[in-house]
């Protein structure tokens, strides 16, 4: 047996380890995202159900049309972020989408065609995912220009015009002396 001096131990630093890389929570949690995503496309499935053209022969088509698109939705949303969780990334990694398109379309394809469905539905799943997925992150800085209230002026000509504080105040005191005038007015009509 050798003793411990006899071993040698590389010098250790009081340096501290590097943390682990942290996932970065947004204002909503991944449950949120899932179930938005799955209702707004259960209404996208109900109107398409509506605009069927079997809706004459099968009255309940919309409702159909809306739990299944519901539930692919669901399906691949829920394979996607947990692919983000374990992966660590951020939202906007398309490789989220592959996978996750890859996992919900082999399983909802196994579940519907068979063993040949779940290569064809993963295919497509990670296909059309992944370029909904690239559509909305390049339509995203676009949709934030929306919603920023300055961006939306109209023009100088246009009747309707957004008065600043100044405008606002001089507009209510004429209406405030208009509107006297207009009481008194009625009533001398209805008195005459």
């Amino acid at each position: 047996m050798a003793s411990s001096g006899d071993r040698k131990f590389p010098e250790r630093t009081n340096q501290p380890l590097s943390p682990p890389t942290p996932i970065v929570h947004s204002n909503q949690t991944p449950t949120k995202r899932v179930l938005i995503t799955s209702l707004l496309a259960g209404v996208i499935g109900g109107g398409a159900g509506f605009v069927s053209k079997h809706r004459k022969a099968h009255p309940n088509i919309p409702t159909i049309y809306a739990t299944n698109f519901a539930i692919v939705a669901g399906c691949y949303c829920g394979a996607r972020e947990f692919v983000r969780i374990t992966r660590r990334s951020e939202h906007d990694d398309l490789m989220n989408s592959v996978v996750g398109g890859l996992f919900s379309g082999a399983l909802l394809g196994r579940l519907q065609g068979g063993p040949q469905g779940a290569l064809r539905y993963s295919l497509v799943f990670a296909a059309m995912g992944t370029a909904c997925d690239y559509a909305f992150l390049r339509a995203k800085p676009m949709l934030e220009s929306f919603r920023n209230k300055d961006s939306l002026k109209l023009p100088e000509w246009s009747p309707i015009q957004v008065l600043d504080e100044e405008a606002l105040a001089k507009k209510k005191a004429q209406e405030q002396k208009i509107f006297p005038e207009r009481v008194l007015g009625r009533l001398n009509k209805e008195e005459s």
